[in-house]
């Protein structure tokens, strides 16, 4: 098994900051990448960010200068500090890692429960 938990979504008034957290567990060969997508009800899950091994960084241009995705390669876990919050931010933040259980295995992405960011007054 390969778990995926997220912590740090809540409620900020625009202009705050939160800082995401997902920690990766389980059956793990290597990790090639972890990363951020979001989610609002009635469209697509979109990309957010992305951090792979060497530290290699992909940003969606609507987060560009504001969030910024960083990871800790011993413990598996990456974190999504959030700046400059919009209204339009607010959504379903889903953790993703992109991993190998074993050394033959194929890649494959999985998926956290999500956690909810709300940006609002």
């Amino acid at each position: 098994q390969v778990q995926l938990v997220e912590s740090g979504g809540g409620l900020v008034q625009p202009g705050g900051s939160l800082r995401l957290s997902c920690a990766a567990s389980g059956s793990i060969f290597v990790i090639n990448a972890m990363g951020w997508y979001r989610q609002t009800p009635g469209k697509e899950r979109e990309f957010v960010a992305q951090i792979s091994n060497g530290d290699r960084l992909n940003y969606a241009n609507f987060v560009k200068g504001r969030f910024s995705i960083s990871r800790d390669n011993a413990k598996n876990t990456v974190h999504l500090q959030m700046n400059s919050l919009k209204p339009e931010d607010t959504a379903v933040y889903y953790c993703s890692a992109d991993a190998r259980r074993t050394p033959y295995s194929a890649t494959h992405l999985y998926w956290g429960q999500g956690t909810q960011v709300t940006v609002s007054s």
